[in-house]
């Protein structure tokens, strides 16, 4: 059984979204996707400053098994990036929630309203 923090949102795509304080979304990938890829060996993160639409590919991390696309979960402007992740890409297996990937400042914060909730990702990890 993965862990699924409730007060997350995710996507199909097996991504997490945080909603900071500020309205900022931070977002990295589920532990059922950590599982699924086994160990993470490399991340490409998207620079700062770049503007990408909701289910965009813009990240890519690749594992011992597999290299797989990250997306976008919302439309908006990337603004940092986890240098620390992609320097200790192992991160992401060790701890999937802290290792974030990228921050996102959305062009439309009601559209965080349309992510899955923590119980309808679960049905779509384990469907």
């Amino acid at each position: 059984m993965s862990n699924t923090p409730a007060e997350l949102r995710y996507t199909e795509s097996h991504e997490w979204v945080r909603i900071e304080s500020d309205g900022t979304l931070t977002i990295g990938i589920t532990d059922h996707a950590q599982q699924a890829l086994g160990d993470v060996v490399f991340l490409e993160l998207p620079e700062a400053g770049r503007v990408v639409d909701a289910k965009e590919s813009i990240a890519v991390i690749e594992s011992v098994k597999a290299a797989s696309d990250i997306y976008a979960p919302v439309a908006g402007e990337i603004i940092a990036a986890n240098q620390e992740a992609v320097d200790a890409p192992e991160a992401v297996n060790g701890d999937p929630y802290g290792a974030w990937l990228f921050k996102i400042k959305p062009a439309n914060a009601a559209d965080v309203d349309g992510l899955l909730s923590a119980a309808a990702y679960d049905a779509v990890a384990n469907g």
